[in-house]
């Protein structure tokens, strides 16, 4: 990472945030995030996690210069979900359209997500660093959505999906299956990322605590499904096999 990460800041027109204009710490759903520096407070927590996810994890933090933003956020500790983004897909203004107006901070966390360094601009506030961290944590995700459901990014998932990287289905009938990632909702904020399993085409929660936390909508509600559209051959028979309730050996009448 960069030696300016943590302490440099991109020199923009936009307006640092205030510390002493946080209103609330919460992260109550909402349909999008404001542009706006003053809206930003839903961050708080989310940048107080990200910040502590660093220094518990046993991998990369700020201090390893040679790693970029982005490897080093797909290396954390229960990121395992994300693939590398392409620097080109990320690059091309196309790839990022309407994003702008729902994540706050947005030219810094470009810059940031980008390694593009520039002049502090006054933002050495360790708190204002934490709120654009997450908001550049929250930007590739939305961007990573969108790039897991082209070709390449589709490609990056199958090496992943291969490598149970996604982990099983915790249903016993559908003997350890391998999963992929799902998100509930494509709007950030409103649910956390769920593990779908094609052989009983049901969702569960991850087993790890670190990626129950990880927003649903950084996966979207497509991915799964066009990933076995595209690969038909890995897509499983869907399971037949339930499990029967029995009294010693008789099955229990169903009742309706």
């Amino acid at each position: 990472m960069p030696k300016d990460q943590r302490g440099v800041i991109r020199s923009r027109s936009e307006p640092a945030l205030n510390p002493n204009g946080l209103r609330d710490k919460s992260l109550a759903p909402s349909t999008s995030l404001a542009a706006n520096p003053d809206d930003t407070d839903t961050f708080y927590d989310q940048a107080e996690s990200a910040d502590t996810s660093c220094k518990d994890s046993d991998v990369r933090c700020y201090g390893d210069e040679d790693a970029s933003w982005i490897s080093w956020f797909c290396n954390q500790k229960g990121n395992e979900f994300f693939c590398e983004v392409d620097d080109d897909y990320i690059l091309d203004d196309f790839n990022r359209s309407g994003l702008r107006n729902h994540v706050p901070f947005y030219d810094y966390a470009l810059d940031l997500m980008l390694d593009i360094e520039s002049s502090n601009d006054g933002l050495t506030d360790e708190e204002q660093n934490n709120l654009i961290e997450s908001a550049t944590e929250m930007l590739y995700g939305l961007i990573h959505a969108r790039y897991i459901a082209t070709n390449k990014g589709l490609s990056a998932m199958l090496e992943k999906y291969r490598n149970y990287d996604f982990g099983r289905c915790p249903r016993v009938n559908c003997n350890k299956q391998r999963c992929l990632p799902v998100g509930e909702s494509d709007i950030p904020r409103l649910s956390t990322v769920k593990i779908y399993c094609p052989k009983c085409e049901d969702i569960y929660s991850p087993q790890s605590r670190h990626q129950e936390e990880i927003d649903g909508a950084y996966f979207g509600t497509t991915f799964p499904h066009l990933f076995f559209l595209t690969y038909g051959h890995l897509k499983p028979q869907k399971a037949i096999q339930n499990n029967v309730p029995r009294i010693y050996g008789f099955k229990v009448r169903n009742e309706q």
